[in-house]
Order: structure tokens, then C-alpha cells, then sequence
């Protein structure tokens, strides 16, 4: 996936986005069938539009027009429950498809926020590189050293041992991406905590659902691997984080 992202990121901005787009989309069909072993419904087609166009408006025009296009979405959705007939679950089939729409268009729209910036390529690069040292650190130092448990009952293969593998290669990633793109080194030891905090609460959310709704993966779309969103679960997390340091740490 981060081979895929950077190809179409260096190929063009539009095809950046139609990939960032395509990962939504996706994403919500598979939280879509997740929540329906519960009897839940996500109303995937106003769901769809809305991330969709939320990505193309944090593109075009910034993040209130993101913030109008989420409300205005979870507005249609609610109307397109009722008109197809209420239930008893329909508020919180409502409120469930506004979770999922909060979980992977808002979050995936700082993705592109981050691609807006005047730091363009190089941050987003900083962006996946992160998300790729807090796995890679996590599983060498997890697998080696892992011992202790960090929520046995939600994923038991997480370890603080594995956190702290995290925050060790994050912090060589951070350090030294914010060092090129102009900022103070210690900035990067600021995100690479932050981040690494983000992506395992991503990870955790995730394995929660699946834990509740009964999976082990969310689908079985990438071999190996289980689904788009057990790839993305981190990643959603880290944007927003990267994003709001890179507005703090560098001149805008």
C-alpha cells in the first residue's frame, strides 16, 4: 500500500486523491459488513458521496467545507434512513454510519490536507514513512521482546515492549523528516510520541470492532493480510496528528 500511495502521489495530485478516494470507499463497504453481523446498518450510498466529496473539499477548499460536507452528509443520511423505513434500529443505524463516516472521510481528508500544505510530497512521504516505522518497530520489538501485554483483552499480540519499538524507529523517522523539512530536531521527537500514540489507538479501535462484531479481519481483500482497514486503522489516526504538527512546527 505505501508503494501504491507514493507511485500515485509522485504520478499526480488527482490520482493521489482518486486513490485516497478509492481507500474510503472501500474502507466503508468493509466497516459496512463488519457492523452487519450486528444487525446494524451503514447507509453506504450517502455515506460514499459524502467521504468522497469531503476529500475532494479538503482539497479544494479547506477545512470548513470539510466540517459542512460531514454535517450535511450525516443530515442526508438520516433522511435516507427514514425514507427507507425507520425501524427500530434506525437512529442507531444513523449514528453508526456517522461513526464510519467521522472514522474514514474525516480523518483521510487531513491525508490530503497534509498533500495542500506548502511542504506538498515530502510531508506526506513523512507521513507514510511514520506510519510504516510505528508497524515495523512494533512487530521487531513485539515478536522479540514482547512480554507484557498492552490490552490483553482487546488485541493480546500488543505489547508495551512493542509500543516502545514504535516510539524508538518513529522517532528516527521523525527526527530526521522534520530536520529536512526546516524544522527543530526535537520536533521530531514530539511527533514521532504523538504519532506512535495515534497509530496504536488506531489499531485498538479497530481490533475493538472487530472484537465486538466477532472477526478476526475486517475482510479478506489483501491475502495475508485481511482487509483495507486492517492496513489503514493506524494510518487514519496519524493524519491528523502529522498534519497539526507540521501547522505548529513550520511556517504556513
Amino acid at each position: 500500500m505505501a508503494f501504491v500511495s507514493l507511485g500515485a502521489l509522485f504520478l499526480s495530485n488527482i490520482a493521489f486523491l482518486v486513490l485516497m478516494s478509492t481507500f474510503a470507499v472501500v474502507a466503508l463497504w468493509e466497516l459496512a459488513g463488519a457492523f452487519a453481523r450486528k444487525g446494524h446498518q451503514v447507509v453506504l450510498p450517502p455515506a460514499w458521496i459524502g467521504a468522497v466529496g469531503m476529500i475532494i473539499c479538503a482539497w479544494t477548499l479547506g477545512l470548513e467545507a470539510v466540517l459542512a460536507a460531514l454535517c450535511f452528509t450525516i443530515a442526508a443520511i438520516a433522511i435516507w434512513r427514514v425514507l427507507d423505513g425507520t425501524g427500530e434500529n434506525a437512529l442507531m443505524d444513523v449514528m453508526i454510519t456517522a461513526f464510519s463516516l467521522v472514522y474514514v472521510g474525516l480523518l483521510a481528508s487531513f491525508v490530503v490536507f497534509i498533500l495542500a500544505s506548502p511542504y506538498k510530497i515530502p510531508a506526506v512521504m513523512l507521513f507514510i514513512a511514520l506510519a510504516v516505522a510505528n508497524d515495523l518497530g512494533g512487530w521487531a520489538a513485539g515478536i522479540t521482546f514482547g512480554k507484557h501485554p498492552m490490552a490483553p483483552k482487546i488485541s493480546p499480540k500488543k505489547s508495551w515492549e512493542g509500543f516502545a519499538g514504535s516510539i524508538l524507529a518513529s522517532i528516527t523517522v521523525g527526527v530526521g523528516g522534520m530536520v529536512y523539512l526546516g524544522a527543530s530536531w526535537w520536533w521530531g521527537i514530539i511527533l514521532a510520541i504523538l504519532t506512535t500514540i495515534a497509530a496504536t489507538t488506531g489499531d485498538l479501535v479497530e481490533s475493538l470492532i472487530k472484537r465486538d462484531v466477532g472477526l478476526k479481519d475486517m475482510s479478506n481483500l489483501l491475502p495475508g493480510h485481511g482487509g483495507l482497514m486492517d492496513r489503514m486503522d493506524s494510518l487514519l489516526m496519524v493524519a491528523p496528528v502529522v498534519y497539526l504538527v507540521l501547522r505548529v512546527a513550520l511556517p504556513w
